[in-house]
Parts: structure tokens; C-alpha cells; sequence
């Protein structure tokens, strides 16, 4: 991989977190003036429609085969509903970088047992004490922000 497609897919991995450090607050704010499953029914058919076109855009990718689909491919969704309810719990008794923090923390401790295992696909790569020190020094951050 050269120089720019790492500098490009770095960026795209940036845009994508402040996607989801928008999207965070808004939710939020939108759950506590229509209700949190409400705001999560909203984001979710919204986001259907954008994905709708999207999709029709790129000439329907590979679509055909969604049959093919493992089960738990199927209800993925479902991680969508617990992140907003979520957001609605923690980012109006937190604010909105607690929030954040402890769903980014969620995140990475998955992915570390996720690349431990090699589970779905990806590379596998085993917990090391590296690893072990860099999560004890992320929820160390989350504790001191707090203070």
C-alpha cells in the first residue's frame, strides 16, 4: 500500500469518526424530544433510504446473494438500536466526550478479542501485553476526563 492510499484510507477511518461524533449528540437531543426507540426507528429509516440510494447508485453491488448471508449478518442491525439507546442513556448524564469515550473504549476491547481470534475474517493478531497496556491506559483517559 502506498503512501497516499494509507494517508486516504486514514482520513476515510477520520470522517467516519466524526460521523459518528455528530451523529452521537444529535440522537441524542432527538431521543429525549421523541423517545430513544423512536429516535433509533428514525436514524434507521433514514439511513435505509440514504444506503437505499446509494445502493441504486452503484448498481446494486452484490446484492443478489444476500441469501447467502450468515443468520447474525441478517440481524447486525440490532447493534445500530443498542448503540442509540446507549447514546440516550449515557450523553445526557455525561456530556458528549464521556459518551463518545466509553463507546470508542467498547469498541476497541471488542476488536482487540476480535483480532485475538480472527473471528469474521479479519486478521488475526493475539493479545499482547501491548495491547493489554494501551486499553489500561484508555480507561485510565476515560477516568481522568472525568475527574
Amino acid at each position: 500500500m502506498s503512501l497516499i492510499e494509507a494517508l486516504t484510507i486514514i482520513v476515510i477511518g477520520l470522517i467516519g469518526g466524526a460521523a459518528v461524533g455528530l451523529q452521537g449528540p444529535i440522537v441524542s437531543a432527538m431521543g429525549q424530544i421523541v423517545g430513544p426507540a423512536a429516535g433509533s426507528f428514525i436514524v434507521h429509516v433514514s439511513g435505509a433510504v440514504f444506503a437505499g440510494l446509494l445502493l441504486f447508485a452503484r448498481g446494486g453491488e452484490n446484492m443478489a446473494h444476500w441469501r447467502s448471508l450468515p443468520w447474525y449478518m441478517l440481524l447486525s442491525g440490532i447493534f445500530g438500536v443498542v448503540l442509540y439507546l446507549t447514546l440516550n442513556q449515557t450523553m445526557p448524564r455525561f456530556g458528549a466526550l464521556t459518551a463518545l469515550m466509553l463507546i470508542i473504549a467498547g469498541q476497541i476491547t471488542v476488536g482487540v478479542v476480535i483480532d485475538h481470534f480472527g473471528w469474521f475474517g479479519v486478521a488475526q493478531r493475539p493479545i499482547d501485553g501491548v495491547r493489554v497496556l494501551a486499553l489500561g491506559l484508555m480507561l485510565l483517559s476515560i477516568y481522568l476526563i472525568n475527574r
